[in-house]
């Protein structure tokens, strides 16, 4: 069974605007692969609908057997604790420090002091924040601040990361930083990665899977290293 599966999937919002249309597409464990398309292509609906954000109109998402689709409200939740979401922008809780914000996750699901501080100190130091821990984000820069988010997102060891334009507000340099932080939790702890963007050096350069979507059509599907995206898209 693939991973991700998402099958015949259709999403149309209550103004009549189909954004996703009779998409069907697996993903493997362990996979790293890009979303790209055009504004409005629907990539970051179809980002929502993994993490429960949106529900398929028609067709199912399904994540771990898990029909998504399906969950009740009251047990989104549950499906949550078991992914790691990284936005654009970094949500960070501006009155806690970095361990705090990143212990926050944990504290929420029960944890103990105990088991929350090995946790935060081996995501911090993944993302190369370890001396930043009683730091608040206003004194971290745009790239440190979406490291802290990305500690947060890998805290509870997740199987899935998700990531929606998490470059989208970073310059060339700290994108790339950024790219290769993903790119070690992705080889060194096996974590599935599905991320959207628009940053078609990012794309190039990390030579990894690329689906393209088109009006909510899925236009294409390129094995890693295969696809470089050229001005049109």
């Amino acid at each position: 069974m693939k991973f991700i599966q998402i099958k015949n999937c259709y999403k149309v919002y209550k103004n009549g605007v189909t954004a996703i249309a009779d998409l069907t597409l697996d993903i493997d464990k362990g996979e790293f692969v890009f979303i790209i398309g055009a504004s409005g292509s629907g990539k970051s609906t179809l980002v929502k609908m993994l993490y429960r954000e949106e529900k398929p109109t028609k067709g199912t998402v399904e994540i771990g057997g898990i029909n998504v689709g399906k969950l009740r409200n009251r047990t989104v939740y549950k499906l949550r604790r078991k992914l790691g979401i990284v936005f654009q922008d970094f949500k960070l809780l501006p009155k806690l420090t970095v361990y705090e914000n990143v212990a926050f996750a944990l504290e929420c699901i029960g944890l103990k002091g105990s088991e929350i501080r090995p946790k935060v100190m081996n995501a911090l130091e993944m993302v190369g924040l370890k001396e930043k821990v009683r730091s608040f984000p206003n004194e971290l820069s745009g790239g440190e601040q979406q490291r802290v988010c990305i500690a947060r997102a890998i805290v509870n060891d997740p199987k899935l990361l998700i990531c929606d334009e998490p470059t989208g507000n970073l310059d060339p340099k700290t994108s790339k930083e950024i790219m290769n932080v993903l790119e070690d939790i992705n080889k060194n702890l096996g974590t599935t990665i599905v991320m959207a963007t628009h940053d078609k050096e990012i794309v190039n350069r990390m030579k990894k899977r690329v689906i393209v979507l088109d009006g909510g059509v899925l236009t294409g599907d390129h094995l890693k290293g295969s696809f470089k995206i050229n001005e049109n898209v």
